[in-house]
């Protein structure tokens, strides 16, 4: 139930995003979310792509820092609250969220939410117990 994400460290620096993007292109890679964290000096990329492994590789052997990380990723219906009440059940079980970004699928009709939390085998339990649908990593990688 966790899907792979890569992270790369990236200078603050014209260019370096679509360095990124382009290797991995040329690696026939598709980026299927990204959310970018930054500060003055550096950023960090953190991306799902539809062939993790192969991303990282790729992405090593180009210089570029990278790291795999585990995450969550739920789908829910694209409605006003629907994160709202995941959200709340998370916090009432004491499990804190690190970070999290979203992305729409294909039909629009549903978002997918990637998680990273500090304890995922608590929070599949209760994601699980909660009637919410933790998509497989093969499927995120699809979509």
């Amino acid at each position: 139930m966790k899907v792979k994400q890569i992270s790369v460290f990236l200078e603050n620096k014209a260019g370096r995003l679509a360095n990124v993007t382009r290797t991995l292109g040329n690696a026939n890679v598709n980026i299927r979310a990204l959310c970018i964290a930054d500060t003055a000096d550096f950023g960090i990329l953190r991306i799902i792509v539809d062939k993790p492994d192969q991303a990282y590789e790729v992405l090593k052997g180009a210089g570029f820092s990278a790291t795999e990380t585990d995450v969550l990723a739920i789908e829910l219906p694209d409605v006003p609250g629907g994160l709202a009440a995941v959200l709340e059940t998370m916090g009432q079980a004491q499990i804190n969220i690190e970070y999290l970004y979203a992305f729409i699928t294909r039909s629009a009709e549903n978002a997918v939410i990637i998680f990273r939390v500090e304890n995922p085998e608590e929070a599949i339990s209760l994601l699980e117990k909660s009637h919410v649908k933790i998509l497989p990593g093969e499927l995120v990688y699809s979509l």
